[in-house]
């Protein structure tokens, strides 16, 4: 079957063709999300574009269409490449790729129609659900047959991330979704909003973050043309990552009868995560010492460097609002929209964007398209990432500090409405630059050695 067939590399790149694509469906959602904001009325009242369905179709085509996509194409280059082997069966990772593609397809169109379970997150119905433990349970295996083949010894610090990532996500992602319960997709009173939390928050941090990092620890070494200064560092931050991070999900419950111990475990673990953050950046850091120029001349370094430089913030701002007194203002408002953002598309976004554009060239055996679109690109990310961030952050100040001396909502909202608007305009960068990166990775994808040479 062609949809199936067997070719070198080509689950990889049908992933990051499939991250391109979802980039622009995703910002489009975001576009129309956005635009509710600003202009609630501007595009009537049509039920399948409603605020409350738009919403968790954005934020899941771009978690998992956009990012996943991406960083899951990146792993099926860098294992075989690490572990000096042909992946296991290219036959099985495009099924795996059409299930996972198949998923958030029918997920977006499920919400659209009205069908959610109403969680951060895990909106998907059960159908869906099982589609995506399916489709990570084939990567899984497909990745590790293919690292029992291996001729390499030694396994570098990205196979250990990916494979934590894998591994984590299927069980968090069937715990968080409850998938024993078909009907709700959830349980019931407080242990059912640490779940969810702890699915909510480890889906950014045990799918998304190891597997940015993953490919992080394969980029800067090769374009820096340096070894990684330390394997045991690496190693470091992989285990206090794995063991941090599970527990922290409930500091976004710090306003509820949660018990105690459990919020101060929270809270906590939350500022431990500096741990396993700056072992990461100081050994990138260390690794790329003195040959920074090498990284800004290579369009998918400079976009993991700019990823880097958005994990370093994320990981100030995550720990100082666990503290309850910093969420007093900043909780349940648009500074957490900001800080999500800046996790998901500053951070892990902006990395996957990288990985693919540093292995895209490599899968086709040939040079991107046109460099200079995706050095367009990386300043309407960069650019409208940092806007957007200056903006949700501002708006989520003015209601927290509103809201903490007592003001009503309804004189909160004019008050914010020009950051609305603002929000809307810079959102049209990102979607300006997804359809920028869609049109070059099609056209790397596409296009003959034989029509680059005579363009």
């Amino acid at each position: 079957m062609q949809f199936l067939k067997d070719e070198p590399h080509g689950t990889a790149k049908l992933f990051f063709l499939s991250s391109a694509v979802w980039f622009v469906v995703g910002t489009s959602f975001g576009l129309i999300d956005a635009t509710h904001m600003a202009a609630p009325e501007l595009l009537g009242n049509i039920a399948w574009i409603v605020f409350g369905r738009i919403r968790p179709m954005h934020t899941n085509a771009v978690i998992f269409g956009f990012v996943g996509s991406g960083l899951l194409g990146a792993a099926y280059y860098m294992l075989p490449a690490l572990l000096r082997t042909p992946l296991y069966s290219e036959r099985l990772g495009k099924l795996s790729l059409w299930m996972w593609n198949g998923a958030i397809v029918a997920g977006s169109v499920t919400l659209s129609l009205g069908h959610s379970q109403g969680r951060e997150y895990a909106e998907w119905i059960w159908p869906v659900d099982i589609a995506v433990l399916l489709a990570l349970a084939l990567m899984f295996v497909n990745l590790m047959l293919t690292a029992t083949r291996r001729e390499e010894k030694i396994l570098y610090v990205s196979v250990w991330y990916v494979f934590g990532a894998l591994i984590f996500t299927f069980f968090i992602y069937f715990f968080g979704n409850a998938v024993w319960n078909p009907g709700t997709g959830a349980i019931v009173g407080i242990p059912d909003a640490i779940l969810a939390w702890f699915y909510g928050h480890g889906i950014v941090g045990l799918f998304l973050t190891p597997l940015a990092i993953a490919i992080a620890y394969y980029v800067v070494p090769i374009v820096c043309r340096s070894p990684l200064y330390s394997h045991t560092l690496s190693l470091v931050g992989f285990w206090t990552l794995l063991m941090i991070y599970t527990h922290i999900g409930t500091h976004h419950l710090l306003q509820t009868p949660v018990p105690t111990w459990l919020k101060v475990l929270a809270v906590s673990g939350s500022i431990g995560m500096i741990i396993p953050v700056m072992t990461v950046l100081i050994n990138l850091w260390l690794t790329m010492r003195g040959r920074l120029g090498y990284i800004h001349a290579d369009v998918g370094g400079k976009f993991v460097m700019a990823g880097l430089v958005w994990y370093i913030l994320t990981c100030i701002q995550g720990p100082l609002q666990a503290l309850p007194t910093v969420q007093r203002v900043t909780h349940l408002n648009n500074w957490v929209i900001a800080h999500s953002h800046l996790g998901v598309l500053g951070f892990s976004g902006t990395i996957a964007l990288g990985g693919i554009y540093f292995m895209l060239p490599r899968v086709m055996g040939r040079p991107l398209y046109n460099k200079r679109l995706a050095d367009v690109q990386y300043w309407l990310v960069l650019l409208g990432m940092a806007g957007f961030f200056t903006v949700l952050t501002a708006a989520g100040l003015i209601q927290g500090n509103g809201w903490l001396n007592g003001e009503t909502v309804y004189r909160i909202l004019p008050e914010i409405h020009v950051y609305m608007v603002l929000r809307a305009s810079i959102g049209v960068l990102l979607w300006s630059g997804a359809i920028i990166g869609l049109y070059n990775v099609i056209m790397t994808i596409t296009r003959t050695p034989s029509e680059r040479l005579t363009k």
